[in-house]
């Protein structure tokens, strides 16, 4: 897959994560998020919570599937990423309660996994 290919991909798959969420009830707030510490692809509200989200594509669920790619390098990255993105966003006011979340799509099939890792 050619790097254009993999981006339009990408985006495909953030469209429809970020569909399947408002859909659900959370209310969209930024898309690709880019810090040189890491990229958020979704920033979503859920009531008074902050949602970080992880959109993953894979075509099966060869080598551990869409959700297992996040691995524990990644998490680190997003987490690092959102700690700058409520440090720009909040200050040194109090921040709102956060969770992350991971959007797999293996197949054409969506699962969404709420609250999939620990902020730390």
């Amino acid at each position: 897959m050619t790097a254009d290919a993999a981006r339009v991909t990408g985006q495909l798959a953030e469209s429809q994560a970020r569909r399947l969420l408002v859909d659900a009830g959370l209310r969209f707030v930024a898309a690709n998020v880019r810090y040189k510490v890491g990229e958020i692809d979704l920033v979503m509200s859920d009531g008074e919570a902050m949602v970080f989200v992880e959109v993953r594509a894979r075509c099966s669920v060869r080598f551990g599937g869409a959700a297992a790619s996040v691995d524990h390098r990644k998490r680190l990255r997003l987490h690092r990423a959102a700690n700058r993105y409520l440090l720009e966003r909040f200050g040194q006011r109090e921040w709102p309660a956060c969770r992350f979340d991971v959007v797999a799509i293996e197949g054409g099939r969506m699962n969404w996994i709420r609250a999939a890792f620990d902020a730390a």
